[in-house]
C-alpha cells in the first residue's frame, strides 16, 4: 500500500492529482492526503494516520514555500529519507539545480499531464529520480 501527501494551494492542481491518483491509477482515497496550504504543516503531518511514502510539494505556496516545507520535513524524525517531489510551473534549468541542491528527490513540472504522470509515478516508486518539465 502506497500513501501520498500533496501540499498545494491551487484548487485545480489539487483536483487533478487527486483524480489521477484515485480514479486513473486506482489508489484508495484514504491513501491520498491533500493539504490546501502549508499552514501548521508539521502539526498536520504528525496527525496523519500513517507516514506518506511520497510527498508532492508545490514550490510557490503560502505561508511556507516548498523549500521551507522540505526543510521542516527533513528534520522530522522518520522523514529524512522520504521521497519528496517538487511540483512547479515555469521551470528553468537553474531551478532544477536549486531543487536538487535543496534535497528534493525529483520534480514534475505543471501542468501535470495525465498521459505522462502514471509513467513518472511508476519511475518514482521504483526509486528513480525524475526531473520532468512539460
Amino acid at each position: 500500500m502506497t500513501r501520498f501527501l500533496y501540499v498545494e494551494d491551487d484548487p485545480m492542481s489539487r483536483q487533478v492529482i487527486k483524480i489521477l491518483l484515485t480514479k486513473a491509477l486506482g489508489y484508495a482515497e484514504d491513501d491520498v492526503t491533500i493539504f490546501a496550504d502549508s499552514a501548521r504543516f508539521l502539526e498536520r503531518v504528525r496527525a496523519l494516520p500513517a507516514r506518506p511514502d511520497v510527498v508532492f510539494l508545490d514550490i510557490h505556496m503560502q505561508p511556507l514555500d516548498g523549500y521551507e516545507v522540505l526543510e521542516l520535513l527533513r528534520m522530522e524524525p522518520g522523514y529524512e529519507e522520504t521521497c519528496v517531489i517538487a511540483m512547479t510551473a515555469g521551470v528553468m534549468n537553474t531551478d532544477i539545480e536549486k531543487l536538487r541542491d535543496a534535497g528534493f528527490n525529483g520534480m514534475i513540472g505543471k501542468p501535470v499531464r495525465k498521459n505522462v504522470f502514471p509513467q513518472l509515478l511508476e519511475r518514482i516508486l521504483d526509486g528513480e529520480a525524475v526531473w520532468f518539465t512539460p
